[in-house]
């Protein structure tokens, strides 16, 4: 049956009597992606089977029917409501490229629609506009369209290829708010306009401005945005030590000699503290040379980080000097065990001196030893030459307590630790 067919179909083809429901589709798409090809039949078909094929429909160029209505490469749909047979070709290659043909079986001839498949590399542009910013910054991209498409969908995404673009759009015209993005639309002057704020380096890359052609390939350009490091007139790094003073340099452009400088805190400009406030910073200009003085007294652990010193209060870029300051913590320990050490050497050799004497003293004792008649004549005298002094200190003792018998008791004489010491070796010696 087939075979009929096709003998009949390139007989047709080539006499011109093909009969076609419509003119030639002309489709479109790109390497490495998807098309879909759709065919409107009339009424009265809608049970009828259709199917799709290429070049001359032989029996091999039969690509889908509505019996098949899936493959790896093919996949078909018949909205009978709409009376339109869609076939979505996907993975596409140069190859894909050429004529097909949508068919409606029937008995006798069939009915066939030709379809042109056009297929563009997925890529662009050869032109691309530059377009540099700094973090912090907003920054329009502008894209330029013929008058013929003013009431045509325009987009924006990012990124380089063609045939995904619109469905990863970050806005569309009909879409013009998207977090940090904005579009906007001048008809007038043909342009439409993608504002991005906040910038980052993230934001960095390739964009692709498109207008929707619907069967046709869209339109595009390419624009690539580089976003910078906010920075400076030159990035400067400063240390200093903890309860010390430190100063360091900030310079700027000759033309801001007569603009207010100014000191702050912060990783980021957009959280940058002012800190002159502080008794502890000053900051200084002599007028004449194309830097101020930044004065820290008394820097503390606390004080290391990020800082700021700038004279444009605008935040131009590359009017700015970014510090990175690195405070160290006083090493107390070191001061303070060395004298320590040394007390307690002092202490050590004092010990070993006095008892070096004491056992010198017992020694020269040990060596001579007192007389036999030496220490009776000491005791015999001792004890009866004191005699007279005990008897009468008793009796005064006695007369005071008769004489005051609610007085206070009498005083006893404190005696230090080292004359008990001296007599305790003193009696050792006569008990020898």
């Amino acid at each position: 049956m087939w075979r009929l067919q096709n003998l009949l179909f390139t007989l047709c083809v080539a006499l011109g009597c093909v009969i076609s429901a419509r003119g030639v589709i002309l489709v479109t798409g790109y390497v490495g992606g998807k098309v879909n090809v759709s065919c409107a039949y009339g009424h009265g078909y809608e049970s009828y089977e259709k199917y799709l094929c290429k070049d001359v429909c032989g029996d091999n160029d039969v690509l889908i029917t509505t019996s098949q209505l899936k493959n790896l490469k093919y996949s078909a749909c018949d909205d009978k409501k709409a009376r339109t047979f869609t076939v979505t070709i996907s993975d596409l290659t140069s190859e894909d490229a050429g004529k097909y043909w949508c068919g409606v079986t029937r008995t006798g001839q069939d009915i066939y629609t030709e379809v042109k498949l056009k297929l563009a590399p997925d890529s662009c542009c050869d032109t691309v506009t530059k377009i540099q910013s700094y973090e912090g910054y907003s920054e329009d991209i502008i894209c330029s369209y013929e008058p013929r498409y003013q009431n045509y969908l325009k987009y924006i995404c990012r990124g380089n290829r063609s045939s995904t673009c619109l469905e990863q759009a970050l806005i569309t015209s009909d879409n013009k708010q998207n977090g940090r993005i904005k579009f906007n639309d001048d008809k007038g002057s043909g342009k439409f306009t993608m504002t991005i704020t906040s910038l980052t380096q993230s934001d960095s890359g390739t964009y692709l401005c498109g207008v929707q052609k619907n069967s046709v390939l869209d339109v595009f350009s390419a624009v690539e945005l580089n976003v910078k490091e906010w920075c400076c007139v030159n990035p400067n790094t400063a240390s200093g030590t903890a309860g010390y003073p430190l100063t360091f340099q900030c310079p700027y452009p000759s033309q801001h000699h007569d603009n207010s400088k100014f000191l702050c805190k912060g990783d980021h400009r957009n959280n940058c503290t002012n800190v002159t406030n502080q008794s502890r910073f000053t900051v200084q200009d002599d007028g004449f040379s194309h830097f101020f003085l930044v004065m820290i007294t008394e820097l503390e652990t606390a004080d290391a980080g990020t800082y700021w010193c700038g004279s444009d209060s605008q935040w131009r870029v590359e009017n700015y000097t970014k510090v990175e300051l690195s405070v160290e913590a006083v090493h107390y320990a070191v001061y303070t065990v060395v004298p320590v050490v040394l007390l307690i050497c002092v202490l050590v050799i004092i010990y070993k001196y006095k008892c070096h004497n004491v056992r010198e003293t017992e020694a020269v004792m040990n060596r001579n030893p007192p007389k036999a008649e030496d220490v009776i004549d000491a005791e015999e005298g001792g004890i009866y030459g004191n005699q007279e002094f005990v008897v009468t200190f008793k009796q005064q003792s006695a007369l005071n307590h008769l004489d005051d018998p609610g007085g206070d008791e009498p005083d006893y004489k404190n005696f230090t630790t080292e004359e008990f010491y001296c007599n305790e070796n003193y009696h050792k010696a006569n008990k020898r």
